[in-house]
């Protein structure tokens, strides 16, 4: 289902935040008000350091289970390094992009762009100068397939999701998420130089996943997407509709999780990981669509159970993928 966003940046008005965030506007913080300390954090803030610790979550368990052991330490440090700042430019020119709606959805109101703690013209080079960087220390350090892949990440993550998808389409997150699944390629291949079935499931592993694991929070803050006219799925379909989605996505994640040991890449002990953490998720999603199913709304919907739950879920698996090889 596509369905068209309404042009929600600001059309010969605003208000003055949204105005300073799309350069409209001089930011009501001139560069002497600006301390130096304030405008480092506002740099590292433009990279979303939150989200890039659950890429490199992905990332560095994928390294061991390549090397079927520990892999080369500075290997290790050097990937994620390049993966840091790989994520961190995308991150960058997706704030720089959404600059106009960030303005006016209350959950990314503090954004640097918003504030005016670093300018549009900033944040925009800024980007571009972590996408080069990244990508040259892939290549030159790591392998060329990797920087491909990390280049390849941000590339879609900025043009398909951010430019393409995300104002257009009910299904956004579902193919934007793909940049998201890529670090798992890019452990791979950092320690192979090379492809692999284990990485490619792992990949379609967090590919189910991505849309579970945001559409609780899109729930939760639906109203935001609605007034800036992004299309997120629980902004035009019901509760009950999204929570079925939800639960048909959380048996194919968990399905496929489940490939690994019958293909040989991981033994007993990721298994039974899989098994039970899988298993508490599909419990969460059920009672979700339940709870949709019954009208639940606002807080007794706890929608948000799920979205925590998702990135414990995440963590843990992927923990797994790592010990695994030592007990095999």
């Amino acid at each position: 289902m596509c369905v068209t966003a309404v042009e929600s940046r600001p059309a010969g008005g605003g208000t003055p935040r949204a105005l300073e965030a799309t350069g409209e506007l001089g930011t009501t913080q001139g560069t002497k008000h600006r301390p130096f300390g304030a405008r480092i954090k506002a740099f590292v803030a433009l990279t979303k350091p939150r989200i890039i610790e659950l890429l490199l979550i992905t990332t560095v368990p994928v390294m061991f289970l390549a090397q079927q052991g520990v892999p080369d330490l500075k290997l290790v440090l050097l990937t994620c390094l390049g993966g840091y700042l790989s994520a961190g430019g995308a991150n960058a020119l997706n704030m720089y992009i959404d600059r106009d709606i960030d303005a006016l959805m209350e959950r990314t109101s503090q954004r640097p762009l918003v504030t005016g703690m670093v300018s549009p013209r900033e944040c925009l080079a800024f980007g571009i100068t972590l996408a080069v960087v990244s990508t040259l220390l892939f290549g030159l350090t790591v392998n060329w397939l990797s920087a491909w892949l990390a280049l390849g990440a941000l590339l879609f993550y900025v043009v398909v999701y951010t430019m393409l998808l995300k104002r257009r389409t009910s299904q956004n997150i579902v193919w934007g998420g793909i940049a998201g699944c890529l670090p798992v390629l890019i452990g791979w291949s950092s320690v192979t130089n090379s492809m692999s079935w284990a990485p490619v499931i792992l990949f379609l592993v967090m590919f189910f996943w991505t849309p579970p694991h945001y559409w609780p929070l899109s729930m939760k803050v639906k109203d935001d997407y609605a007034r800036v006219g992004v299309p997120m799925l629980p902004v035009v379909a019901s509760n009950k509709v999204v929570a079925r989605q939800i639960v048909l996505y959380s048996w194919a994640m968990v399905g496929v999780s489940l490939l690994l040991t019958p293909l040989g890449y991981t033994g007993w002990f990721y298994t039974v990981v899989a098994v039970v953490t899988g298993g508490f998720w599909l419990w969460e999603a059920h009672g979700l669509q339940s709870r949709a199913k019954g009208g639940a709304v606002g807080a007794k919907l706890k929608e948000m159970r799920l979205f925590h739950w998702s990135i414990t879920y995440v963590s843990l698996l992927f923990v797994a993928v790592a010990v695994d090889p030592f007990l095999r």
